[in-house]
């Protein structure tokens, strides 16, 4: 019962939110999807990063969201020495309702980062992003309230849609700026802004559409130390679309288990998404890679149905160094 209460409740949710934004409860691990200005603003010439995310596991596959993007520095011959140029491509999936809803995206994104100062530790950037989407809905996979037995989904309903996939597809333009500082190669703090769906295009499967609203998100950061093997990360956003918006804040202490040319740390920390979920997280991080876990622990209205529980979601991010590597310091967390 606890299911069919919380499948009618998303279901409500997702007419009244009208095509929201899926999120990342790891939005630092995202880079992509939080800001196209932060293409390439990372210390190395390789960024491979990919996400999973599976929204209240206690229906099966009601919302699952993978990510895999590359970015990388170019014309580093060709440009001043403390100014940096990115460019980047991600591909997502963003499926509900056990897959019979499908949003697939590709982006390509571009940022350039003009030093403020002799060695780069200081920069401002933006960044634009281009993004084409597919849409398809699996009408053979929905349910509808008519359906609705003492024994679950087991009627007939009054919805013909002849078991059809219906199709649709769209363009889409990201903007985004964000500053960087740091005082030492131990710190590092950050703020940006990014609009996404600026061009507000079309979604529509049968000739009713909406317009997608833009959605815009203020975020900021940083790290420092507080002992020679211990960094404190902190990191904070706030993203509102249309009637719909989200404040995150939180951070991760890390520390330092052997040193040398391939450190490794654990992370452990904790987010909360205010009026929503509290976010445990653990880190790992080993050689060019970072693996992070977060569960979301629900504490909104909607814990009753969902006994608690918000969503898991896994982050891999493989970062190339070459030898000799300045080691700058750039947005982490």
């Amino acid at each position: 019962m606890r299911k069919v209460l919380l499948i009618l409740i998303l279901a409500g949710a997702l007419i009244s939110a009208q095509a929201q934004d899926p999120h990342f409860s790891q939005f630092f691990a995202s880079p992509l999807t939080l800001n196209p200005a932060l293409t390439g603003k990372f210390d190395g010439d390789l960024r491979l990063a990919g996400n999973y995310r599976n929204q209240w596991p206690t229906i099966n596959r009601a919302f699952t969201t993978t990510t895999v993007s590359v970015d990388f520095p170019i014309m580093r011959n060709r440009i001043a020495a403390n100014d940096t140029w990115g460019m980047g491509v991600m591909g997502y999936s963003d499926q509900s309702a056990n897959s019979a809803l499908k949003f697939n995206y590709l982006t390509v994104s571009t940022a350039f980062h003009k030093g403020l100062d002799e060695d780069g530790y200081s920069q401002i950037g933006a960044g634009f992003q281009a993004t084409y989407t597919n849409m398809l809905l699996n009408t053979s996979g929905l349910k509808f309230e008519d359906q609705l037995t003492p024994f679950g989904f087991t009627g007939s309903t009054n919805e013909v849609f002849n078991n059809a996939t219906l199709k649709n597809n769209y363009f889409d333009l990201n903007a985004g700026v964000i500053y960087t500082g740091s005082t030492s190669d131990r710190n590092n703090f950050y703020a940006g802004i990014s609009m996404y769906h600026i061009t507000r295009p079309k979604q529509q499967f049968t000739g009713t559409f909406f317009l997608l609203n833009p959605r815009t998100t203020v975020h900021g950061g940083g790290y420092f130390p507080v002992s020679d093997n211990g960094t404190v990360h902190l990191s904070a956003l706030y993203s509102t679309q249309a009637s719909a918006s989200e404040t995150v804040f939180g951070g991760a202490v890390q520390l330092a288990v052997t040193e040398g040319e391939s450190p490794t740390s654990v992370y452990f920390g904790s987010w909360m998404r205010i009026n929503d979920a509290i976010i445990p997280y653990l880190g790992l991080e080993f050689s060019d890679f970072r693996l992070g876990a977060t569960y979301d622990v629900n504490i909104s209205s909607l814990k009753a149905a969902s006994q608690s529980r918000g969503g898991i979601e896994i982050s891999l991010i493989y970062t190339r160094r070459p030898p000799g590597s300045r080691g700058l310091p750039c947005p982490k967390f």
